[in-house]
């Protein structure tokens, strides 16, 4: 299931607003990704790039070499998946219905084969929302929408998943298991899954390795979570001063205040 993601002198403009700077980054190796940064650094604008959302203004996309521009939308639907911030879909449909929807890029002519609803249940006990499949998803609480909408993703079955704040509408718990599984699933089915973070904590507890973006656009460092969420790193990109402890071999962020802006 291999796969390797190469970013290469990548810049984004939004009209005459410069987004994204000099972007260089290799993913290959299958684990959870965190991407974590201030509001306004691109960190949406990325991975929406990479997913072939959004046309770089410079650079290239390539995905196993070949430029992402040039691939057919279904054939990358079939290798990338995409779960929103948080999903303004309605769907007048069933739970499991709504999450068969993620098997349509595999599908000929629309209809669900056994293979299909053997995913669909595998992808809804993997998320624990088999309980919801006959509710209507119009119905759900905003935490259940935003797993049913996981389990939509992982239901895809792409080789690379990519979540933009998945955990934003869950509570702890729910942020906690959630967190926990797609790690387990990164590592069990040798999947990459890339996500956009605002919670330093959980993307140390959990990511394999993080991406730290800062203004103007632009990639801090990369690399495991105790490389990259020390103390200093975090004082320089977010402006707050903070004391880091290592918990369980991993780095625990204590925020303690706001610098004042030179």
């Amino acid at each position: 299931m291999g796969l390797k993601i190469e970013v290469k002198n990548m810049d984004f403009f939004y009209g005459s607003k410069k987004i994204l700077t000099d972007i260089n980054l290799e993913i290959e190796k299958p684990g959870l990704i965190c991407i974590v940064g201030p509001n306004g650094v691109g960190k949406s604008t990325l991975v929406k790039c990479i997913l072939g959302l959004h046309k770089p203004s410079a650079g290239t996309i390539l995905v196993d070499g070949v430029d992402i521009s040039l691939i057919p939308p279904k054939e990358l639907s079939k290798i990338m998946g995409f779960v929103p911030v948080q999903t303004n879909e309605v769907f007048s449909m069933s739970v499991v219905d709504t999450i068969m929807m993620g098997r349509y890029p595999h599908q000929k002519m629309g209809v669900a084969s056994d293979l299909d609803w053997k995913i669909v249940n595998r992808a809804m006990n993997m998320m624990q929302v088999k309980h919801l499949a006959t509710q209507n998803f119009n119905e759900l609480s905003a935490g259940q929408h935003q797993k049913v909408a996981i389990t939509k993703g992982l239901a895809q079955t792409p080789r690379v998943l990519i979540l933009d704040e998945p955990t934003s509408n869950l509570d702890a718990k729910h942020q906690l298991q959630v967190m926990e599984t797609l790690r387990d699933i990164a590592h069990e089915v040798g999947m990459i899954i890339i996500m956009v973070s605002h919670d330093l904590n959980l993307s140390s507890k959990f990511a394999d390795e993080v991406i730290m973006m800062s203004v103007p656009g632009v990639i801090h460092k990369v690399g495991l979570p105790e490389e990259v969420l020390t103390a200093d790193n975090i004082s320089t990109i977010y402006g707050v001063e903070c004391e880091v402890i290592i918990h369980k071999g991993r780095p625990h962020v204590i925020l303690e205040r706001a610098l004042e802006e030179n």
